[in-house]
């Protein structure tokens, strides 16, 4: 080979590396991103799809390739992605798996990237979700509320108040409900807490729980107060004194409680609202269930939640655009579509007032008007949560529910093995 020839080589390689880059690239003037959605719903996966496919005929200057991730194994494969200069430029994951990313300068900041009409649509209270100091590593755009699932015909023949939003049970009533409603080998509830952390916390918002606190220095630590004790409490002395919730369903998940609530084992099953597509696919033919607010405390129903989120990677050569099909997706009519394929809510308020989310079929309605109480989950921006989590908090909770030990070990646990840990990230 002659070296002019070796050189223009060289130069033409040069030139395509530099237009593929990591994440994404561009081939005759057209850029190409990648979009990982984690997507599983059949009709989730579709909507997904269908929007891919409309973006890709209307906007023929920037390609996108549809990338199928799973939930179970985003996080490592994500960091793996991201270390590797392999990530996707449109990352769908949820904000509490965030901070660890935006703090590591693997997310872009999408403060000035994303137009003025998304930012004023969604509330600020969920923007609060993926802010992790100065910037906005994620667009949040569906969320879920935690309810009660119950038995309908159970509730009827019982005579019980049946909860409203506008008149919910409070914590008190609904220990007072699940204890009549038990007897005879059936409990009231059936607790299913496979991960009793996050239910506990972003449940404990109701009563004014906080657990961590951030000081004047920036610092965070946790501090177990009245408000943080009414969750757990209520959960323990239904499972341990009335015998009203089941004990066997306290290390389940919520698909493992649903044989025994279609049996008529359990009245009540408290879920995420998504677990309604689930529930109405495999209920009995006959079975008739309902969608109740979780009980409300001092804070009325407010609840902690992690939505799901659409980022942009820090390494992709095509922000821009990327921003631009993050908009797309994002569009009302467009949300609507992917809230209905998930059944879930959407967090930005126009697609939330579309008539098709307040039917009272399968209890959108209920869902619907539990929206304005949700707030960014307590542990959101915490550095060492998932270590602290995972080796202090997990553990203690699932020893307190079991009856193994008490609220002030509990409270002990979270406090001082907690605090040790959580030091470690905040030198």
């Amino acid at each position: 080979m002659r070296p002019t020839r070796a050189r223009a080589v060289l130069v033409l390689l040069f030139l395509l590396a530099a237009c593929t880059g990591p994440g994404g690239g561009s081939d005759g003037g057209t850029v190409t991103l990648r979009f990982q959605s984690l997507a599983w719903q059949e009709q989730s996966v579709e909507a997904n799809r269908e929007l891919v496919e409309e973006w890709n005929a209307t906007h023929p200057d920037v390609k996108v390739e549809y990338v199928q991730g799973s939930w179970d194994s985003v996080h490592d494969q994500l960091l793996t992605s991201f270390e590797g200069g392999e990530a996707p430029d449109v990352i769908h994951d949820a904000s509490d798996d965030l901070a660890d990313f935006a703090y590591g300068g693997y997310l872009a900041d999408l403060t000035d990237l994303l137009p003025q009409r998304l930012k004023a649509d969604i509330p600020q209270r969920s923007w609060d979700t993926v802010t992790f100091g100065d910037g906005i590593y994620g667009v949040p755009f569906l969320q879920e509320p935690r309810v009660l699932v119950a038995n309908a015909a159970w509730l009827k023949e019982s005579r019980v108040r049946i909860p409203t939003p506008d008149a919910p049970w409070t914590w008190d009533e609904f220990r007072r409900v699940t204890a009549e409603l038990s007897g005879d080998g059936k409990y009231g509830v059936a607790w299913p807490l496979k991960d009793p952390v996050s239910a506990t916390l972003n449940l404990s918002l109701s009563a004014g729980g906080r657990l961590f606190h951030r000081g004047a220095d920036g610092k965070v630590a946790v501090r177990f107060e009245e408000g943080d004790a009414v969750v757990p409490r209520t959960i323990h002395d239904q499972a341990n004194t009335d015998r009203s919730a089941s004990p066997t369903t306290l290390g389940s998940g919520g698909s493992d409680t649903l044989p025994g609530f279609f049996g008529g084992r359990y009245a009540m099953v408290p879920l995420g609202f998504s677990y309604r597509q689930q529930i109405a696919q495999q209920a009995p033919k006959g079975f008739d269930w309902q969608v109740l607010p979780a009980p409300a405390g001092a804070d009325g129903l407010s609840q902690g939640v992690s939505p799901q989120t659409l980022s942009v990677a820090e390494d992709s050569p095509h922000k821009k655009e990327a921003a631009r099909f993050v908009d797309f997706l994002l569009r009302p009519a467009n949300t609507v579509r992917l809230a209905l394929g998930d059944w879930m809510l959407p967090t930005g308020t126009e697609a939330l007032a579309d008539p098709a989310l307040h039917t009272t079929e399968n209890g959108w309605a209920t869902g619907t008007a539990l929206a304005a109480g949700l707030r960014s989950a307590p542990a959101q921006s915490v550095r060492g949560y998932p270590e602290w989590k995972d080796k202090v908090a997990t553990p203690a909770f699932q020893e307190y529910y079991s009856g193994a030990i008490g609220l002030d070990e509990l409270r002990r646990r979270l406090e001082e093995d907690g605090n040790l840990v959580l030091a470690r990230y905040q030198r």
